[in-house]
C-alpha cells in the first residue's frame, strides 16, 4: 500500500514524522514533486500577456532591479544542495531522522533552483526587451558567487527571512503594477517566494525539533537582519560591508525611485517565522536581541 501523507504535515511537523517512521525519503520526494509540479507556470506565457508600452517608469525599474538580485539565488540553491548532502551523511549514523531531513531539504532545493529560475529569466528577458540595461557578462558571474558555508540552521534561518524579504517586496511591486500581465507576474512570483519562505522554516523548524541544533543559531541571524541598521534594510543602511566571497542580493538594489521598505510587516513576518521554528515569540528587535543573548548565556 502506498504511503500517503500530506504536504501540511510535512511542514508542520516534518521531524517528528521521519523519527516515528510514519514516511520515507520517497514518500516526502513524491509530495514535494507533486506539488512543484502543480505549481509550475510558463515563462512565456506570462511575457506574452505584458503590454510592455503600457508600463510605467516604476514598473521599469522594478523589473530591472528584480532581475538583477535573482541572479542570487542559483548561487544560494547550489550551495544547499551541497551542504545539506554533507550534513545528511555527518548525522546518518547518530541520528537517521535528522539525517533524512538534510536529505529531504537538499532534494527540495532542486524546485527551489527551478522556480527561482524562471523569476530570473522572466525578469531579465522583461527588461532586455524593454531596452533596460543589459546584465553583462562580468555582472552575472560576479552576481554567481556561491556563499561561504555556515551551520545549517543559520543558512536555512538566512534563507527564511530573505523569502520574507522577497514575498513582501513583489507583493508591493504587484500593488503599484498597472498592467493586469505585469500585475500577475509580480503575484505569482510572490506566491513563489512565500512557498520558498514555508520551506526554509519547516526545514529549520525540523532542525530545532531534532535537539542537535540550538535556537539560538535561528536567534543569531535574526537578530543580524532586525537589528536597527541591520541587513533588512538593504542598500539604503548607513554602512554596506564589503564582501569579495559573494553577493547578497539585498545589498544590490539600485533605488532610482524611491521604494518603501516596508520594514514593520517584514519584522512581523519574521517574528512570527522564529516563533514556529523555536516556539519562542518575539514581537520586536529588542526582543530578539534580549533572547539572543539569554541563549548564549549573557
Amino acid at each position: 500500500m502506498v504511503n500517503v501523507i500530506s504536504r501540511a504535515n510535512i511542514v508542520n511537523d516534518l521531524y517528528k514524522i521521519l523519527a516515528e517512521q510514519r514516511s520515507c525519503l520517497v514518500d516526502l520526494i513524491w509530495e514535494q514533486h507533486s506539488f512543484h509540479e502543480k505549481r509550475r507556470w510558463s515563462a512565456v506565457e506570462m511575457i506574452d500577456a505584458i503590454d510592455l508600452e503600457n508600463l510605467t517608469e516604476f514598473d521599469r525599474v522594478n523589473i530591472w532591479n528584480a532581475g538583477r538580485a535573482e541572479l542570487t539565488t542559483k548561487p544560494g540553491a547550489d550551495r544547499l544542495a551541497r551542504v545539506a548532502d554533507a550534513e545528511c551523511r555527518r548525522w546518518q549514523e547518530s541520528n537517521p531522522a535528522l539525517a533524512s531531513v538534510m536529505q529531504a531539504c537538499s532534494t527540495w532545493s532542486r524546485y527551489w533552483n527551478e522556480e527561482e529560475s524562471f523569476h530570473e529569466s522572466t525578469l531579465n528577458r522583461l527588461s532586455n526587451l524593454l531596452g533596460l540595461e543589459t546584465v553583462n557578462d562580468r555582472v552575472l558571474i560576479e552576481f554567481r558567487k556561491i556563499f561561504p558555508d555556515d551551520d545549517m540552521l543559520r543558512t536555512l534561518v538566512l534563507l527564511a527571512i530573505s523569502e520574507i524579504t522577497a514575498t513582501v517586496n513583489y507583493s508591493y511591486c504587484a500593488s503599484v503594477a498597472q498592467d493586469p500581465g505585469l500585475k500577475k507576474l509580480f503575484k505569482q512570483i510572490a506566491a513563489d517566494e512565500a512557498q520558498h519562505m514555508t520551506y526554509f522554516i519547516s526545514f529549520a523548524k525540523a532542525l530545532v525539533d531534532s535537539q542537535e541544533y540550538s535556537p539560538k543559531g535561528a536567534f543569531a541571524v535574526t537578530h543580524l537582519f532586525v537589528r536597527e541598521g541591520g541587513e533588512l534594510y538593504g542598500s539604503k543602511r548607513q554602512h554596506l560591508e564589503q564582501r569579495d566571497s559573494h553577493v547578497n542580493w539585498w545589498d544590490a538594489l539600485e533605488y532610482k525611485i524611491t521604494i518603501p521598505d516596508n520594514i514593520e510587516r517584514k519584522q512581523g513576518m519574521i517574528f512570527s517565522a522564529l516563533r514556529q521554528i523555536t516556539g519562542i515569540e518575539v514581537n520586536s528587535a529588542a526582543e530578539v536581541e534580549q533572547k539572543w543573548l539569554e541563549l548564549v548565556g549573557c
